[in-house]
């Protein structure tokens, strides 16, 4: 009957504004925006576009705001001069840990007991150091070699077409899977396993890596759920304790993060989504980073000269040749001011995760400059680099361009000095994060991404598909969750070398196992 569905949707109104509560701002608040709707607020312009919401509301009230996100209250601060004080604070007021938890339950169906995730960091953290860092960066280029030049490389020297987005997630995460979590042996039988197995793990994980957002925002249609529940269960299938038993070569991660889980008591099938939860964790931003790298260097020749020819470099000063070597040094790698710098300004416009607190008791958060804003109990705190240090005008200049050369001095070292406001800035690019929360894997990320490019620029001849192609726009969904990810993809056209063919820099090499040049 009409009169009952109205009286349905009165009630409903009237259960949101009951729950709004229509918050007023407190002396001493931050500026507050609820919006026009109760309890949604600004959600609907959040999850579309957190960046271009955040930026119109910077303009509206400053440095430091709150809003109303879906019931929940926001305080977001794009000051970097004070972000220390935030992501420094103890966790006893400032905590991180049940965002974190609330995300591995809703996201991945991860439940641990007694969960603590300064434990889990001081466990992992020796298992990516040191020896088992350089233990990571050779396994990482054997299975680069073994995907890119063994399965890649099958299609010859005849020009091939390819996304460069897929190209780069693909060979990322598989290569990245493989040295984390083993793989089934040296032989070229076991090779050919390792490559079908990895493209199967890669196929699922993108499918599921296409519905992320909309999980975490719980916003999936009821056949968007069915598709999420059936990938994930293959996926822990796959990624099961049983499945990764008997492989070779495991990390040092692998074998401390399960003994970590089996302390807290996991059974197998929550160890497999735990499991699934690092692939995310560990893989998810390595390819899309290596796109954005990639892209942008073939979109500036100068920027890939200048790589290029500082590999030569370094090589010619050792007396390195790397048709003789079973991998590139680490010296190698650490050794690239240049490739450092594109790297850094690569990752300067497309990296852009949330720095997030949870507020556990009403505070007083000081801000560098002497102003002072009470946090009320149960609300969120937000930092977001990628607006402010990375796409501040008064940091960088043209804050929107690709400069290869943005974060090197004349002398070729790395520059380290940016100011705000005329004070030098301590955090002037956050990628990593920051604080207690920083990414601890960094290093064995940068070495990945490195390996992969000088790979590929030296095994394979490459080329835009349409030089003049604009580079494509963030998929704005994405805001918060780490690196970006194109709204659509770039073809580009690729060949392996032919053999004997040194690369534009004039170097070759072999792949492990290989007797002749590549």
């Amino acid at each position: 009957m009409p009169w009952f569905f109205l009286a349905a949707l009165l009630l409903a109104l009237l259960l949101l504004l009951l729950l709004s509560r229509r918050r007023m701002r407190r002396p001493g608040e931050p500026p507050l925006d609820s919006g026009l709707i109760p309890w949604l607020g600004h959600a609907s312009e959040f999850g579309k576009d957190a960046a271009g919401f955040l930026s119109r509301m910077e303009k509206k009230h400053g440095d430091i705001f709150t809003v109303l996100v879906a019931g929940r209250f926001i305080t977001v601060l794009l000051d970097p001069h004070s972000y220390d004080t935030v992501v420094w604070e103890s966790s006893s007021k400032l905590d991180f840990h049940k965002y974190a938890v609330f995300l591995m339950e809703k996201i991945f169906d991860v439940q641990l007991t007694n969960y603590d995730p300064g434990l889990e960091k001081a466990k992992m953290k020796p298992t990516l150091l040191h020896k088992n860092l350089q233990a990571l960066t050779g396994a990482m280029f054997n299975n680069l070699c073994n995907i890119l030049l063994k399965d890649i490389g099958e299609t010859g020297t005849d020009w091939q077409e390819i996304g460069l987005f897929q190209f780069s997630y693909d060979v990322m995460l598989r290569a990245g899977y493989l040295t984390l979590y083993g793989t089934e042996g040296d032989d070229p039988v076991s090779q050919a396993r390792d490559r079908a197995h990895s493209a199967e793990v890669f196929q699922s994980f993108h499918q599921l890596d296409q519905l992320l957002m909309k999980l975490a925002r719980s916003s999936l249609s009821s056949e968007e759920k069915k598709e999420a529940s059936r990938v994930k269960a293959h996926l822990w299938k796959l990624l099961s304790p049983k499945s990764l038993v008997g492989r070779a070569h495991r990390s040092a991660w692998l074998d401390s993060y399960q003994e970590y889980l089996e302390e807290l008591g996991a059974g197998e099938e929550m160890q497999a989504r735990a499991l699934l939860l690092q692939l995310w964790a560990t893989q998810g931003n390595a390819g899309p980073a290596a796109f954005w790298l990639l892209l942008f260097l073939l979109k500036t020749p100068t920027a890939l000269a200048a790589v290029l020819g500082e590999l030569e470099s370094s090589l010619q000063k050792e007396g390195w040749v790397l048709s003789e070597m079973a991998s590139i040094p680490q010296e190698v790698l650490d050794s690239m001011p240049i490739f450092d710098s594109v790297l850094s300004e690569s990752l300067r416009l497309t990296a852009a995760p949330f720095i997030t607190r949870e507020v556990l008791v009403d505070l007083v958060l000081p801000l560098a400059d002497g102003r002072e804003y009470s946090l009320r109990q149960g609300d969120r705190l937000l930092l977001f680099p990628f607006l402010s240090p990375q796409r501040d005008p008064e940091i960088y200049e043209d804050p929107e361009e690709f400069k290869y050369n943005r974060f090197l001095n004349q002398d070729g070292s790395e520059k380290q000095d940016f100011y705000k406001g005329g004070k030098r800035l301590k955090n002037y690019t956050l990628p990593w994060g920051a604080g207690t929360n920083t990414c601890l894997g960094r290093s064995h990320a940068i070495s990945s991404i490195k390996q992969f490019v000088i790979i590929l620029l030296m095994q394979f001849d490459l080329k835009l598909k349409n030089p003049e192609e604009k580079i494509p726009s963030f998929d704005s969904s994405r805001y918060g969750f780490g690196l970006m990810q194109p709204e659509h993809d770039i073809t580009i056209c690729y060949r392996l070398k032919p053999r004997g063919t040194p690369d534009s820099a004039g170097l070759s090499f072999s792949a492990p196992g290989k007797t002749t040049e590549a």
